[in-house]
């Protein structure tokens, strides 16, 4: 496996875990102020660009009154698809 194939791999296996890290966090209120802000701001600007573009194409699924954002799922799909065609080996 050459450099560059091992540093995407790494690249993505970081993404996956602020990716699930970020859906931790969604499950609690933002912090007002302080390095938990700051933590949570960068982990939210890392994860809505691509987030936000899957949300673009599939949008929430109804569920009475609330949403199920399916997002995050598509994403680590998309992820692990990624990982075993470059042949990553810690891909989750």
């Amino acid at each position: 496996m050459s450099t560059v194939v091992r540093v995407v791999c790494i690249v993505l296996t970081i993404y996956w875990v602020i990716l699930f890290a970020r859906i931790i966090m969604s499950w609690f209120r933002p912090p007002i102020s302080g390095i938990g802000r700051t933590a949570w701001d960068i982990v939210h600007d890392i994860t809505e660009p691509v987030l936000g573009l899957v949300r673009g194409l599939l949008p929430p699924v109804r569920m009475g009154m609330m949403g199920l954002d399916l997002s995050p799922i598509v994403v680590f799909i998309a992820l692990g698809v990624i990982q075993a065609a470059l042949g990553c080996a810690s891909g989750f």
